[in-house]
């Protein structure tokens, strides 16, 4: 009889829709309940829909374009 028989079941929420699901080497999907939850979530990720908040360096402040030149 191994260890592994005796741990309780790991279910742990889907990423995307919330249903609880085994954490499992069984479960394919893992940590998503479904191929169709894997699939929105790699899609949402395609379409740069989940962004990682940023703000720029202090470096980062200088303008694209030289200024202009002063005319006197």
């Amino acid at each position: 009889m191994s260890t592994e028989s005796k741990r309780p079941l790991r279910q742990v929420p889907c990423p995307h829709c919330g249903t609880l699901t085994p954490f499992t080497p069984e479960n394919r999907w893992r940590p998503f309940c479904s191929e169709r939850c894997r699939s929105m979530d790699l899609g949402a990720w395609a379409n740069e829909s989940y962004r990682v908040p940023t703000r720029p360096a202090e470096d980062d402040e200088t303008p694209d374009t030289p200024p202009e030149p002063e005319r006197h």
